[in-house]
């Protein structure tokens, strides 16, 4: 794949269901050299040596006397980024004080309305306009940044906080005098990119912080960007733009480049970052899944939680396959996607006076005012994939002056209107197929175009294959408000169950992720596509990539409201007060589906700021209860130095169990017993029953009393809380209550859900139920 539609391809995984692989960037040569993220115990240097750095590379010169360190880590891990043949990296593994050399791994990106779409517009006093709002730092990791943006104006900003250790480095196209009191920070990295890639191209894109993508700048001005009057794509979605902290600073750690994101860079990112003091980091972006102790982001955001940075990530846009999230670790805040309320009705209008509804961000420079020849790409190619409009398969002779239907899948959406642009095709409608259902993500393509769902899709292609001289227009909308249902859970927005640890709920919540409007690149247009010459300042895009930040800047604003709470407290009080219904009692949708989405969709609900800010009681966790965790898990020392990078010993004749780990919600994991039988066997209908316990904290000025409501979907599965009434006096004040599961023996793949409220009259503080027989 050619260097230009790499970048085509990576910009728009933040806009497409997509699987996000787990990339090992293997040697195809046995003796050929390969990056390697090497674990040491600093606590087993031998005394010889009076600096780690020193101990690291007599290591590392024991197996290789060429080999350098690209990176040395002191705070996410301990250890170094180095090159090895694999002979060398065996040899590593066998010499004392190395616990693990794991191979690198490629990360890909997850790739306004919502501040009044959450409430934050008419309760902006209850947030905190200065002061502790602008001590806090939201670190993203992405593409980097377009400092240019208004986003980042600094105006009434004061001095950068006393805390803050980062820095500002130079590069291509960017100075130290692009920081100022608002983006206060910002790195680059790409020592592992590098030695796996070769060296960047830098006539394609800066070293250096500056964002020649526009997912980095997206991202981080959703989380923390300044209010901007007047912000629009094209005219689309007009009002003012910020970010959810926008009285927070913004710290970018450039680690994404055209070719992807490298684990070597990003923990280095993670590194400084702690380093820095920022408060919460925010990584839009996945890598497959494994085991904690494997997991480069999960073990340096381990090392961010113990300095009390709250960590979110995106849960990844594989939906709506099960077992489809990233980023599972407890101790990250998963974010899955949904729907805003506003909406780019584009409607296709057939020549027998059918109307179909659909979306579009581009209407051209005069709306199609007449119907027009229609044609079906398929039958415009001699390509076996011509229905795709893949790249050079159109003929011009078939759709010159024609508006062409197109099939969704493959190449991305827009690049299929640029492609019947370029065979003289005057507008496209781009029809979903089975992949992705009814669910449309608005763009903005190069020619008058507009998506519809499956369904229309196919009533379309029937007036297509059987009227004799079809035609159509499309009829352009504009941008609309108050669309109900919403939100809904995007179709694209990764699934649980966990596939690593099925008792921990994944995703924790959901945020708005589909038709987000934030700053963009000034390098690139709005599609991303070389042939696109438009430039913006703003621009919508879809994925978990957006809802991501949308949670970070809202932990980075209960950060400000409340500095002392833990990362922990900032994700229950998230958690414990998300929603599950409309205002009318109706259960949240997916879209996937058209059914109530399930806690495997949405977690604990859709997020709601306002009400976090509040939420009475927190389930809290300390460093200790994650490292019980890891004992419950059966993790040995060496796997949990790898985690947690300390001599830790789980106590002999302690039971650990998962079932008493703090976690704001609760997933019940049973096997099915089965008994003989040709079929697999039946069930033995013994009942299971599991008992959970939790510890709630009273967060509120006062003390309350609280009583407990449960609900379930099944009345087979039968929850009880004992006690069901808890009475706080005081700030502070701790108590535990248990949850007992009763279940009947259920065939394996079948689940049930729940939700459990406590409830003083004025707080709700809630968590979700998931019953699974695996």
């Amino acid at each position: 794949m050619g260097t230009s539609k790499f970048l085509v391809g990576l910009l728009f995984l933040c806009f497409m269901s997509m699987e996000y692989c787990h990339v090992s960037v293997a040697a195809s040569v046995h003796n050929e050299k390969k990056t390697y993220i090497v674990h040491m115990a600093k606590t087993q240097m031998p005394e010889s040596f009076d600096d780690h750095t020193h101990w690291y590379d007599t290591s590392l010169k024991s197996v290789s006397e060429s080999a350098e360190m690209l990176y040395t880590y002191e705070n996410a891990i301990h250890g170094f980024a180095t090159r090895l043949t694999e002979e060398e990296a065996e040899s590593l593994r066998n010499q004392p004080g190395i616990l693990y050399v794991l191979p690198e791994v490629k990360y890909e990106l997850h790739t306004t309305r919502t501040p009044t779409f959450l409430g934050l517009d008419q309760n902006a006093n209850l947030f905190p306009e200065s002061g502790t709002a602008s001590d806090v730092t939201v670190g993203v990791f992405d593409t980097g940044v377009w400092p240019e943006s208004k986003s980042y104006d600094d105006t009434g900003m004061g001095p950068i906080p006393a805390s803050w250790k980062g820095t500002c480095e130079t590069g291509t196209n960017f100075t130290k005098s692009h920081c100022n009191r608002k983006l206060i920070g910002a790195r680059y990295f790409a020592a592992g990119y590098e030695a796996t890639l070769g060296p960047i191209d830098e006539s394609k894109e800066s070293k250096s912080p500056r964002d020649d993508d526009g997912h980095g700048t997206h991202t981080s001005s959703t989380a923390a960007g300044s209010l901007v009057p007047g912000a629009s794509l094209l005219g689309y979605a007009p009002g003012s733009a910020r970010g959810m902290a926008n009285r927070a600073r913004v710290a970018v750690y450039k680690v994404c480049w055209i070719g992807g994101c490298f684990s070597s860079d990003i923990l280095a990112a993670m590194d400084k970052a702690i380093a820095d003091n920022v408060d919460v980091m925010s990584l839009s972006l996945g890598g497959g899944t494994s085991d904690y102790y494997r997991d480069s982001v999960a073990i340096g955001a381990f090392s961010a939680m113990e300095k009390g940075i709250l960590v979110s990530c995106s849960a990844g846009n594989a939906g709506p396959s099960t077992y489809s999230l990233s980023n599972l670790a407890p101790w990250i805040t998963t974010v899955g996607a949904g729907t805003l309320d506003r909406d780019f009705p584009a409607f296709v209008s057939l020549g027998n006076g059918k109307n179909f509804s659909g979306v579009s961000l581009y209407k051209g420079d005069a709306t199609l005012s007449k119907m027009l020849p229609f044609v079906y790409a398929g039958n415009a190619s001699n390509a076996t994939n011509g229905n795709l409009c893949m790249t050079g398969t159109l003929i011009p002779e078939m759709v010159k002056g024609k508006i062409v239907l197109c099939d969704r899948g493959i190449n991305p959406r827009v690049q299929k209107g640029s492609v019947v642009k370029e065979a003289g095709g005057v507008g496209m409608i781009l029809a979903n197929t089975n992949a992705n259902g009814e669910e449309l993500v608005a763009d903005a393509h190069l020619l008058p175009a507009t998506a519809v769902g499956q369904m229309s899709g196919d009533v379309i292609k029937k007036y297509l294959f059987t009227e004799s001289n079809p035609t159509a227009t499309i009829l352009f909308e504009g941008t609309k408000v108050g669309i109900e249902p919403s939100p809904v859970v995007a179709a694209f927005s990764s699934r649980g169950p966990n596939s690593i640890t099925p008792e921990i709920l994944k995703p924790d919540l959901i945020a708005p992720g589909v038709n987000i409007l934030a700053g963009w690149t000034g390098a690139v247009g709005p599609t991303g596509l070389p042939e696109d010459t438009r430039r913006v300042e703003f621009n919508i895009v879809s994925g978990t990539s957006m809802s991501c930040p949308h949670v970070s800047g809202l932990a980075a604003l209960i950060k400000g409201a409340h500095p002392d709470w833990s990362p922990a407290a900032i994700r229950s009080a998230l958690m414990t007060t998300s929603y599950i219904t409309y205002k009318n009692g109706q259960k949240l949708l997916d879209v996937a589906t058209g059914k109530p989405s399930t806690p495997f969709d949405h977690g604990a609900g859709h997020v709601d700021p306002v009400a976090a800010l509040d939420p009475g009681l927190v389930y809290d966790l300390t460093t200790d209860d994650y490292l019980g965790f890891l004992c419950a898990l059966n993790y040995t020392p060496s796997q949990i130095y790898g985690v947690a990078r300390r001599n830790f010993t789980c106590e002999k004749g302690k039971k650990y169990s998962i079932s008493d780990f703090n976690y704001p919600s609760f997933s019940v994991a049973l096997e099915t017993e089965v008994l003989g039988g040709s079929n697999g066997g039946v069930s033995s209908g013994k009942p299971s029953v599991v008992k959970h316990t939790r510890t709630l904290t009273n967060v509120a000025s006062s003390g309350g009393t609280y009583k407990v409501s449960i609900s379930s979907t099944s009345p087979m599965v039968k929850i009880s809380v004992e006690p069901a009434t808890l009475v706080f006096t005081k700030v502070g004040e701790k108590k535990s209550y248990t949850v007992t599961f009763t279940a009947p023996s259920m065939p394996a793949n079948t689940n049930e859900f729940g939700r459990i409220e406590w409830s003083d009259g004025k707080h709700i503080v809630g968590s979700p139920v998931a019953v699974s027989w695996i």
